[in-house]
């Protein structure tokens, strides 16, 4: 036996055992916020179990099983017969089991159903990211089924099921179903208007045969798909079950499972299809837009998750700062950790502030509302999911070379961070997307200046940033090349309109001098030293017990 040469002390214990919703005040309000006082009693008690559950040692531990013991392909049985199947740990399958009992896929037909699964979804991705993927596939169907009202009759039930169950089976023979989606493909990428995957027409109503591939199908252990493939008529959007009603296995050949930076507990796969039997969703042609609103929720939830892996990786900063000593003192008391920790903050309640507030125009679903959404939710996309990476290694620098180990789980938060900016279009296509909204939707520009132009008159940084903002939008012409500063801009003055009418003034005047004031450098902790930035970093402290 080893002498002991030591006492091990100023370490930092686990942050866990809490409750990931009520130690997170930016979203508690939010909900507060945007959910009828009717029910909310209710969702705060929904909310609170599932983060006590996600701030358990046993979901910690699923987690981190479920990345270590990645997905495994079986393309055949032992006698050669293909199965094209994927196996994962028990663990995926215990969290996604969690989620879907959560209401993880069921937000379309609840009072308030988006607020309450995006908080929910902001809570249980900081237990594990990469199960979202299906999750969030899943729920952003519904809109593009409800296209075709058989279709929805018969799926939606299943999507928004609060059971989980595993397995291929025919979908009349289960009590819940998860969806993905497959729109890219090898030689287009995001143009999927150069997809080659062929539909032809059957003799019945709606019913083709695929021939082509999906260079990037996520989630292929699902029970059902959304693809895009060119009929007679053009483009279309198709469901690929993945068993036929009659029990027998569609064609639906998995090549090989992706070897990811990070998402390591998902699978994402090359399907190829070969006679694969498929039931139009939408009119011949029109499959962009038929697929458009799965995409433009998908997006949503891109922010929401960006926002929970930001929210985690600062709860796991300011934790750490507040038990390990250095130089006589506590980290977080001191002056430049803590304007590392605060400015780490704000840019963490700014994405959840936003986040939740684009949740809440789903459920208002007024005219008004969407025609925000249609730039609030690429704009948010671009800005919020492009901060994710930068927020993530700050926080793991914080804890040191402690940070930089896998037991932290630290480098695992990082490895996921940049997903959401690459999934369901990256930068450049949401730059883009705002742009065509600009040109083309006239309202949707007037309604994003109606919400930012709420708090105008509360902070002096606010009106320059939106008087310079109008004079930028007031000339398009050539305006590509610079579209991702006007997009940057946009995100952060909506960002700063919302921390003005809701944030505590402490949070408010942060953001705004630094993000629209410009006192602010080039890293993070480079905040106006006069601002109240202890208040700023109790305020985003998780309390654990």
């Amino acid at each position: 036996m080893a002498p002991s040469t030591h006492t091990v002390t100023n370490q930092v214990p686990p942050l866990v055992g809490y409750d990931v919703f009520a130690a997170d005040r930016a979203l508690t309000e939010a909900v507060e916020r945007h959910v009828t006082a009717g029910i909310l009693d209710e969702v705060r008690g929904e909310l609170g179990s599932l983060g006590r559950s996600a701030g358990s040692a046993q979901a910690q531990a699923w987690g981190a099983q479920a990345n270590d013991n990645p997905p495994a392909l079986r393309t055949h049985d032992r006698y050669g017969h293909r199965l094209d199947e994927v196996e994962f740990h028990p663990a995926w399958h215990r969290l996604l089991g969690h989620a879907v009992s959560a209401g993880l896929t069921d937000a379309w037909g609840r009072p308030d159903g988006h607020v309450r699964r995006a908080a929910g979804f902001l809570v249980w991705t900081q237990a594990e990211a990469g199960h979202g993927c299906p999750l969030s596939m899943t729920h952003a169907a519904v809109p593009a089924l409800r296209t075709d009202p058989a279709l929805a009759a018969e799926w939606e039930p299943l999507l928004t099921s609060h059971v989980y169950e595993e397995g291929l089976r025919p979908a009349s023979q289960k009590a819940g179903a998860l969806f993905g989606m497959g729109m890219t493909e090898k030689q287009g990428g995001t143009d999927v208007r150069s997809n080659t995957t062929r539909a032809e027409p059957l003799a019945g109503d709606g019913e083709y045969l695929l021939t082509g591939h999906k260079w990037f199908c996520s989630a292929p252990m699902s029970d059902g798909f959304l693809v895009l493939a060119q009929a007679p008529g053009g483009l279309s959007c198709f469901l690929v079950p993945r068993v036929l009603p009659d029990g027998a296995r569609n064609v639906f050949a998995i090549q090989r499972l992706k070897d990811k930076l990070g998402n390591r507990s998902n699978a994402s796969g090359e399907v190829e299809f070969d006679g694969t039997w498929a039931r139009r969703v939408g009119e011949e042609g029109r499959g962009v837009r038929t697929i458009i609103e799965m995409v433009a929720a998908t997006r949503l939830d891109c922010v929401v998750g960006s926002a929970a892996l930001m929210r985690q990786a600062v709860a796991q900063a300011i934790h750490h700062c507040a038990y390990r000593s250095t130089f006589g003192g506590l980290l977080i008391e001191k002056p430049l950790m803590r304007n590392v920790l605060a400015d780490l903050a704000l840019e963490s309640e700014a994405a959840t502030t936003l986040a939740l507030r684009l949740a809440a125009a789903y459920d208002a679903d007024t005219e008004e509302e969407r025609a925000f959404l249609r730039i609030a939710v690429p704009a948010a996309k671009y800005w919020v999911t492009k901060r994710c990476t930068s927020v993530v290694g700050e926080a793991l620098e914080c804890l040191g070379g402690n940070g930089y180990v896998e037991e932290s789980g630290m480098p695992r938060l990082l490895r996921e961070a940049p997903l959401n900016s690459i999934w369901e279009g990256s930068g450049n296509v949401q730059a883009l997307d705002v742009l065509r909204a600009l040109q083309r939707e006239p309202q949707a520009l007037d309604a994003f200046l109606r919400e930012v132009g709420k708090a105008r008159g509360a902070d002096h940084r606010l009106d320059a940033a939106i008087k310079d903002l109008l004079t930028e939008l007031a000339d398009l012409d050539a305006v590509e090349a610079r579209a991702r500063r006007l997009v940057e801009r946009m995100a952060l003055v909506l960002q700063g309109s919302l921390l003005l009418r809701w944030a505590p003034p402490e949070v408010a005047d942060a953001f705004c001098a630094s993000r629209l004031g410009g006192d602010w450098g080039s890293a993070f902790g480079t905040l106006p030293h006069s601002l109240d930035l202890a208040t700023v970093v109790e305020r985003a402290r998780a309390q654990e017990g």
